[in-house]
């Protein structure tokens, strides 16, 4: 049964490929409607030219030569086997192209065919895996880095962790002339103990676990699971800092080198500014509602000032619910500055209450949340330096409000100042 023309001829017009034919001499004698349209010409302006018109200026002078090799040892073979091809369109586009040769004679003259294919599409998409190559690639030395400062910082703060229980561990010989301060001393030791294994076990096991996973996601389509276990990783070397921030207070504090230094400055600006930083630290629907009252010039410690609001804020976020409630109220009368902080969370209750201020020390309803147990300790001796004082009420599950009372002296000029 012998094949119709008419399938042959369908399957010329219709085919996705660009088929160009050329005679012995290079000349265009017959193409098609996908070449056409690749290289956008009509078939009367393709036929009779010569084959180098479909490639860039820059090839056609070697083209030919490279043609004449042809023609003199014709084969059937794949062009572009190990490097780019290009053609270039009426309009001077250059278009990455794949094209396969085959040849026959006809009439005692030799004609080539050549199958194109424009590869525009398929170049875009190895350029973006190479983008994406280098994406992750990018990604893998930021969590080498990222890795590296975490080893460095905890090295560090372990170092500082270290001399601070030195200290614990001197001030035993005092303690124990009394058998009371003995005993509140190991409790100190063992809170600590137990507080820092389960604080720091947690961010360290997310950071080796989701650092693990990374390794696993290497495609584009994996990019969301990546960012993914990239903002735990960074979630977890904050929580990290927090805590090691505490104990460099605390160590500080110990060695008397935190000063009070007094100055006057616009109090109302700085809450404000202070209470806006911490609305990034909010949880779902949680409203901040903050007011003020009395003189907004001040003279007292500005950077004590807002490091105790930080800690009350920070407490009152940590232990309320989300929706909740966090009232902030400054007033400033009869040359005292008061700062108040309540919050609708869990409560106190009465027992733990008399321990709130004591170092490492944790409400029994608050095991389960993150934290150093050094916030209120921070606080109390902060106020203490500006020779204030702090009180507290609180209800179990109804709530706690945070009261801190700190004179002005507008005649201060720092004879409490510790040395840095």
């Amino acid at each position: 049964m012998q094949f119709d023309r008419t399938h042959i001829t369908s399957l010329f017009e219709n085919a996705t490929e660009g088929f160009v034919v050329a005679d012995s001499g290079g000349e265009i004698i017959l193409v098609n409607p996908a070449a056409c349209k690749m290289f956008g010409y009509e078939a009367a302006e393709l036929v009779g030219q010569k084959v180098e018109l479909l490639l860039p200026a820059k090839y056609r002078y070697s083209h030919v030569k490279q043609r004449a090799d042809f023609y003199e040892e014709p084969r059937n073979r794949v062009m572009g086997h190990g490097r780019d091809l290009h053609g270039q369109t009426k309009n001077g586009d250059q278009i990455p192209l794949e094209v396969s040769l085959s040849t026959y004679v006809k009439d005692d003259e030799r004609y080539v065919i050549a199958f194109i294919v424009d590869i525009t599409h398929r170049k875009a998409i190895e350029q973006s895996m190479i983008k994406q190559q280098h994406q992750l690639e990018n990604v893998t030395s930021e969590m080498r880095k990222l890795n590296a400062e975490l080893e460095a910082k905890v090295e560090e703060r372990t170092m500082i962790l270290k001399e601070a229980l030195q200290r614990l561990e001197q001030s035993q010989e005092e303690l124990s002339e009394a058998l009371d301060k003995e005993r509140q001393l190991n409790e100190i030791k063992s809170r600590f103990v137990s507080m820092a294994s389960h604080e720091f076990r947690t961010p360290l096991s997310t950071v080796l676990s989701s650092a693990s996973l990374l390794s696993k996601y290497t495609t584009s389509q994996d990019q969301d699971n990546r960012n993914r276990h990239i903002d735990k990783i960074k979630l977890s070397v904050k929580h990290l800092n927090d805590l090691l921030e505490d104990f460099l207070s605390l160590g500080k504090l110990d060695e008397g080198k935190v000063a009070s230094l007094f100055h006057e400055f616009d109090l109302h600006e700085l809450l404000q500014d202070t209470i806006d930083e911490m609305k990034g630290l909010a949880k779902k629907d949680q409203q901040i509602i903050y007011t003020y009252s009395g003189n907004e010039v001040v003279q007292t410690d500005k950077k004590l000032i807002k490091n105790i609001l930080i800690n009350l804020a920070s407490n009152a976020i940590k232990f309320s619910g989300e929706s909740a409630s966090i009232y902030i109220n400054c007033k400033v009368a009869d040359n005292m500055v008061q700062v108040s902080v309540r919050d609708e969370g869990i409560g106190i209750s009465e027992e733990d209450q008399e321990h709130l201020f004591t170092s490492f020390f944790r409400g029994k309803n608050a095991l389960n949340i993150q934290g150093t147990g050094l916030g209120l300790h921070i606080v109390k001796r902060y106020t203490d330096l500006l020779g204030g004082n702090i009180q507290v009420e609180s209800i179990l599950n109804q709530g706690t409000l945070i009261t801190a009372t700190i004179p002005i002296n507008k005649n201060h000029h720092g004879e409490n100042d510790l040395s840095n």
